[in-house]
Order: structure tokens, then sequence, then C-alpha cells
């Protein structure tokens, strides 16, 4: 077995401490439970140690009795595509992967699988899944001073966010060198600036900004917040990439 995927397997002979320990230092909230062989023999979950404590089991009980023997797992010789369809289940959040001898060989979460499809890449079950793990389809929510915006994807060649405009604040005037942005009014009213034109919005209008063109997004409702789907089509979409002309919160 290789050595990354310790941190995520376990024997069945250790204690749910051990079990607790080494799940809290993967922080993905399962193991993988191996025989002497390392064939992937059942899995055992948070939730499932949960539950041993409630029937009346101790920490230094054996998780022999505790973990799951009716497990699914995948083939590495199955391709992506089969592994997709079973994380498609609600009760299926990661798949052991394993070779014909049984042996486990890499797992996949469902967080992976969304990563790895919307981003575009072209992998088979032996890809490394662990590099999915902090990519921009997982940020937070950041905070700015007219709202929000979220990254919702980003691969090479394009990003997505949802943009929320507080009442009557607006973004900076800016221009982007590398990357034009299509907008979708999804909530509120407001006012889209494109170098000197200036266009009222609502729910359903949609809005094209060409690279190196001046642009603004105001909300002009008192009451409700502007949402806005953007995508961001271009080379490069790094913050740096924002030419700030004015702006009300002194960031020109």
């Amino acid at each position: 077995m290789k050595d990354s995927l310790r941190y995520y397997s376990v024997e069945p002979t250790v204690s749910i401490l051990e079990a607790l320990k080494k799940i809290d230092s993967n922080q993905k909230g399962f193991l993988v439970v191996v025989d002497a062989r390392d064939r992937a023999i059942g899995t055992i979950t948070d939730g499932d140690i949960r539950r041993a404590f409630i029937r009346g089991k101790s920490v230094g009980s054996c998780i022999d009795d505790v973990y799951n023997r009716d497990f699914t797992c995948i083939k590495d010789s199955d391709d992506i595509m089969t592994a997709a369809a079973l994380l498609k289940k609600a009760s299926i959040k990661f798949l052991p992967i394993v070779n014909s001898s049984g042996e486990l060989v890499n797992i996949i979460t469902k967080n992976q699988m969304h990563t790895l499809l919307l981003m575009d890449i072209h992998a088979d079950l032996s890809y490394d899944f662990r590099e999915l793990d902090n990519q921009a389809v997982n940020e937070d929510a950041f905070q700015r001073p007219w709202g929000f915006y979220k990254t919702m994807v980003l691969n090479d060649y394009f990003q997505s966010k949802v943009i929320s405009v507080r009442p009557k604040e607006k973004l900076s005037l800016q221009s982007h060198n590398r990357r034009e942005e299509h907008w979708i009014v999804a909530h509120g009213v407001g006012t889209v600036q494109v170098d000197e034109i200036i266009t009222p919005v609502c729910s359903g209008t949609s809005v094209y900004i060409p690279k190196g063109a001046k642009h603004r997004l105001t909300n002009t409702d008192d009451q409700e917040s502007l949402i806005v789907v953007e995508v961001q089509i271009g080379d490069y979409f790094g913050e740096d990439d924002i030419i700030r002309y004015e702006d009300t919160y002194g960031r020109a």
C-alpha cells in the first residue's frame, strides 16, 4: 500500500481511540479498514464511532465489532464515470479503490469527484485525488465592503462566481486585461456600467463585459441584495488583474 493511504486506513485490531486519532489527523471523517495483506475489508466513520458510544462502547474498545463490513468499493480497472455514478448516491460519501486482489490502492471522496468534474480534469482511478482538496471549488465566501463573492468553479479556462451586492452598495469602476466577463442577474435590481454606457438591470438580465472595458455593478435597491452569477473566460483569473479607476471604499 502507498504510504499516503496509511493516513486513511486502519487495521481491525486497533482501539476506537486510535481510530479517532487517525480520523482527526486526516480530517476526512472516515477510515478504510484493511487486513494484514492490505485488503479492504470494511470502513469506519466518525458516525459509526458515535453510534458505538451510544451502545456502550468505550474509547479502549476494539473497532472489530464497530466497523462497517457492508461497504461499497470500486475496482481500479473501472472507469471514472462508474465511480461518479456510485458517488451520486446520498449514502456514499467516499469510495475505496481496490485492485484485483482486493488490496486498497486509492480512495476518492464525493467532494473530490465534484471538483474533478467541475475542473474538467481527465483522470483515471490511479489519479492522486488528494490534489483536489484545496481547489477553489471548495472556497468559502469572501467578504468585501459591498457584500461578498463565492467562487463556484475555477479551472484553466473559466471561473464562475456568485456575487452578492448589499442594498445601495456598488463595486469599484474597474477593468481586466486577461479576461472577459458574462453576468446574469439572478435577483434584485441595479445598474451596470460598461465604459460610458449605464444600463438598468433586473432578474434575468445578461451583460457582456469585454476585456479592457471599464465596468461597474451597482445595487439601486434600498432593501434587497443584488445577486449576479458571473462567468469569467480568459487565461488568468487572479485578483491582481483588477485595475480600479474609482472606488467608494478607497481602494482605487
